[in-house]
């Protein structure tokens, strides 16, 4: 019995034995995985910076190399020194044109490229991080005016360092010149005129640095401005700057040559004279006219009244650069090469992008004459909070394209994007009419509206949301891009990237406008389950109704029709947004070789042809060499669209995916009422917000030191807040600690 007894409690005991051991070694495996695992992350972590570490270096480098050209050329010995260079490279098969292009073009091709590169690893190392990063001194606005609106410490430096350059170039161009002047025995000119020529000719040289740096900011895809973090919405007023600098300096360059030609009597002979060999003067006369007309309309009193009139005009541009060309000759040409190059590029990879047209699911029309439209995307195709689509709709302009900020979020939303478009204008009422139209329509004769989409541009990091706390300020429509914030923030679960504390402050003209907020409606409920805590002050100016709260307003006006749309034909598309930036950067390098590689065959073999003919490499008509230059780029661009279009098709698959109902309508009908839980949130009729008040509230508010300030909306409305920041904020001044209060302003834009 005893023994029945052991073996009983041995039967028993054994087994308990046996599953604890194996379950401690099943913990020791899992804590050993979990070790390898992290330390496989902290490597690849440490890889990825070092990587980022020797992109950036590159990019310095290549940026201080090409500048130092720029500050090098203008010098005696500089011209010396290319002479030589010039000369030696003749002898060779690359040839004066292969160095002109190595030389001042190719460095701006190459940070774009290691750019892409550096681009797409700091995205993947972000990823796979959650630490918040500290604001910068020079991120903080440091001039607030309505003449030139926000500036950072580092866009005045900048500035400040652009016109350094543009003044040395002037005076080390200029110097030269009165110290060696020759008499034009053509013009015969006497002193005073021969010296006024050459202060024109010089004021030719500023336009034309001025326009090697005027495509720059107006890139998308290869945008250089995205690797300091600056999006295309706001480096447009970079390319205004630089436009009206070059047309002032074109302007006083053109007027003075014919001025002095007037006064020299030659100006009848000159004006229409299109020389063999040198600068061609009617070539630069066209071109200054285009470059006129194109400045004129795109004045703020035309660009907002006739935006049709300034967005056809402004597609002169190519008869501009062509004419300017055959003015500066190549040699010139290749300064200003590297934007027209990458803007050429980047125009033909959007329009291969956007040209397999998709189609709008359904859509929302509310109350305030506002649409929310439900585009098929592919379950690939991820993008970041504030991130724009540019949309083209065939039925209402087969040109016009307008730009409208993503409010939905990639990570919660696979199959679709949504985007909010408030009724303004002449194409965005008539899109709200074409909604109506098919809103009325029976469910049987509802057919798809077609759409071609470019993009989704945003940002590549979310650095602006890495602060303790965040205050976002709309205006109006302005609160679009923080829809996206938003659902990005809900749909997270790594509570680390983003704050806890939001404050929205939207500012709207009527109480309709509310139903702007449709989207995040479920968000402003049961704050006590929420990962993060947003509170909302609603600012009604125009109109006075005291008596009603938010629920009331909710209630009345978060009312939405929806529309679903006949989505199935095989001749739409889901949204697959750009190609990787890997491949951008391979097409753009494949790109300037293929242009490299043509431009010296045909110099190669066309010149030398005429030279048998008893005409000398010297004699050849400089517009004949212009032209090979242009024949060598169409032909490299034409060898990385079929590349791109290549690629571009093997990534669309047939048809439109499969979409639930609740992708299609997340938020139902709105019908039912909305519930009497939202007490702490905040309407007030009938004026404008102190935003410096706002400021202090929340500074008393928040618990940490770090403070994002979030705007968009208006200028106005953007200098009062910003201004707001500087008076409140406590960084600057002396004697306090790092811990107080610290605002961080971010401006963000929606449209152009």
């Amino acid at each position: 019995m005893r023994f029945l007894a052991i073996f009983r409690n041995g039967t028993t005991i054994v087994p308990q034995i046996v599953t604890t051991v194996v379950a401690a070694r099943n913990i020791q495996r899992k804590e050993k995985k979990r070790t390898l695992k992290c330390g496989r992350v902290v490597k690849s972590e440490m890889t990825s910076s070092t990587l980022l570490t020797i992109l950036k270096l590159l990019i310095i480098f290549l940026c201080a190399a090409w500048i130092s050209l720029w500050i090098l050329k203008p010098t005696q010995a500089w011209t010396i020194i290319w002479k030589h260079a010039e000369q030696s490279a003749n002898n060779t098969i690359f040839g004066y044109y292969g160095l002109n292009f190595a030389v001042y073009t190719f460095p701006i091709i190459a940070i774009a490229i290691i750019g892409l590169l550096f681009l797409d690893l700091k995205g993947e190392y972000q990823r796979t991080r959650s630490s918040r990063s500290s604001s910068t001194v020079f991120s903080n606005q440091l001039v607030v005016n309505s003449l030139f609106g926000i500036l950072t410490s580092i866009e005045i430096l900048v500035v400040f360092l652009v016109i350094v350059f543009l003044g040395w170039t002037y005076y080390a161009r200029i110097s030269n010149d009165f110290k060696k002047l020759m008499q034009d025995k053509s013009l015969k000119l006497n002193l005073w005129q021969l010296k006024y020529l050459r202060i024109a000719t010089r004021f030719g040289l500023l336009a034309e640095a001025c326009l090697a740096l005027l495509l720059l900011p107006i890139l998308r895809g290869l945008s250089l401005f995205r690797i300091f973090g600056i999006q295309f919405e706001a480096s447009v007023r970079y390319h205004t700057w630089i436009g009206t600098a070059m047309i002032l300096f074109a302007t006083i360059h053109g007027a003075s040559t014919l001025f002095v030609w007037g006064v020299s009597h030659h100006i009848q002979h000159e004006i229409w004279k299109w020389q063999k060999t040198g600068r061609i003067y009617l070539a630069g006369e066209i071109a200054l006219v285009i470059g006129l007309v194109i400045f004129v309309t795109s004045l703020p009193q035309i660009r907002r009244r006739k935006f049709e009139i300034f967005y056809y005009t402004h597609h002169l541009y190519i008869l501009f650069l062509v004419f300017f060309l055959f003015h500066a000759g190549d040699k010139h040409f290749y300064m200003v090469f590297p934007g027209v190059f990458l803007f050429s590029l980047d125009k033909l990879l959007r329009i291969i992008q956007s040209s397999p047209k998709t189609c709008i699911v359904s859509a929302r029309v509310f109350p305030c004459e506002a649409v929310e439209l439900v585009l098929p995307k592919d379950p690939r195709l991820k993008y970041n909070p504030t991130s724009v689509v540019y949309m083209k709709i065939p039925t209402i302009s087969h040109l016009q394209w307008h730009s409208f900020s993503i409010i939905s979020s990639s990570k919660a939303d696979e199959n679709i994007m949504s985007v909010m478009i408030k009724c303004q204008g002449w194409w965005t009422n008539t899109l709200y009419d074409l909604i109506q139209t098919e809103l009325n329509k029976g469910a049987d004769k509802r057919k798809g509206i077609p759409v071609a989409i470019e993009g989704p541009y945003g940002p590549t990091s979310l650095d602006f949301l890495k602060h303790d706390s965040v205050l976002m300020v709309a205006g109006g429509s302005g609160i679009t891009p923080f829809l996206s914030i938003l659902a990005e923030i809900d749909s997270t679960t790594n509570k680390n990237k983003f704050p806890l504390k939001i404050q929205l402050v939207h500012v709207i003209k009527r109480a309709q406008d509310v139903c702007l907020l449709h989207s995040i409606t479920h968000l402003l409920h049961n704050q006590a389950s929420r990962k993060f805590h947003l509170k909302l002050k609603l600012f009604v100016t125009q109109e006075t109704q005291l008596d009603l709260g938010i629920t009331e307003l909710l209630n009345e006006f978060v009312k939405v029709k929806t529309l679903k749309l006949d989505s199935v034909s095989s001749k739409y598309y889901a949204a697959y947004g750009l190609e990787s930036p890997v491949w951008m950067a391979a097409i753009t390098g494949c790109c300037s070789i293929t242009f490299l590689i043509f431009l010296i065959c045909f110099n190669h073999t066309i010149i030398p042809f005429r030279k048998k003919s008893k005409l000398s490499k010297e004699k050849t008509s400089s517009w004949i060499v212009d032209l090979l230059l242009i024949a060598a780029f169409v032909v490299a661009l034409s060898c990385s669209a079929l590349i791109a279009i290549v690629l571009r098709w093997r990534r669309l698959k047939k048809g439109i995916p499969p979409m639930s109902q609740k992708e299609i309508n997340p938020f139902g009908q709105s019908s039912a009422e909305i519930k009497n839980d939202l007490e702490e949130h905040e309407v007030h009729f009938g004026g404008r917000p102190n935003f410096k008040d706002i400021l202090g509230k929340f500074k008393n508010e928040t618990c940490g030191s770090n403070v994002g300030v979030l705007v968009c909306g208006p200028e106005s409305m953007k200098e009062s807040v910003a201004a707001a920041c500087q008076q409140e904020s406590e960084c600057f001044k002396l004697g306090l600690k790092r811990a107080e209060p610290c605002f961080t302003l971010h401006s963000l834009n929606f449209t152009l």
